[in-house]
């Protein structure tokens, strides 16, 4: 038999960009930056990670505003969520109409120094980042404002020698980094680690955000 090497235990990760987002983009940037301006009445009461200055972060309702740009995006959303779970599931186009999606979805707005801290979402199985504003990368901060993922595999790097240091992907070891471009979504399961590098730009990063978790129409919830 020939040689034959397979990803074991690979971790899917989807992505996708909006079509002729810049305008969609600008209506949700005014929008998104007017609600934040309101202060406590559209922010998160009760965050579940410690917010570090220059984050701020809304309530879990986001994709429940009837306004267009909104809705716009939660159809995009949703559709590139359904067309991830249909092809990694193997799910027929009956069960797709089958599938029922509850989220909670909201909205991040990040000045200059400002950063998010290692995490996961429990109790959710997909989660999701849109970008609505990249914000500016100063030439000397390169690592501004990148959406960092880290290996599941905690002890692939443990040792290290020739024999493996060079791995190619999906094989390699260490993170995976993601330089958001405006309309660019990027949907990843929700137990994997993750966080945004300190912003340096002397604008906003604007990026949605949704936890999902499903069930199955006329069937018990998992």
């Amino acid at each position: 038999m020939p040689l034959e090497i397979n990803p074991m235990f690979a971790v899917p990760m989807a992505q996708d960009t909006l079509p002729d987002a810049d305008a969609i983009n600008a209506e949700l940037k005014a929008l998104l930056l007017a609600r934040e301006a309101e202060g406590a009445r559209y922010a998160n009461p009760n965050p579940s990670l410690k917010q570090q200055q220059g984050v701020f972060e809304s309530d879990f309702n986001l994709f429940a505003w009837p306004e267009p740009c909104v809705q716009q995006l939660r159809q995009f959303c949703w559709a590139a969520l359904g067309k991830t779970l249909q092809e990694l599931n193997g799910y027929s186009p009956e069960e797709m109409q089958q599938l029922q999606i509850f989220s909670h979805t909201w909205f991040h707005v990040t000045r200059q120094g400002g950063f998010t801290i290692l995490h996961t979402h429990p109790m959710a199985s997909w989660s999701g980042v849109y970008c609505v504003a990249a914000g500016e990368t100063p030439e000397d901060r390169p690592e501004s404002g990148i959406l960092r993922f880290h290996n599941p595999h905690h002890y692939s790097n443990y040792f290290l020698d020739p024999g493996n240091a060079r791995l190619r992907a999906p094989y390699h070891h260490g993170t995976w980094n993601i330089r958001f471009g405006a309309g660019q979504l990027v949907l990843f399961p929700s137990w994997l680690q993750h966080e945004v590098m300190p912003f340096y730009g002397n604008d906003e990063r604007i990026t949605v955000a949704f936890n999902c978790w499903f069930g199955m129409k006329n069937t018990a919830r998992p």
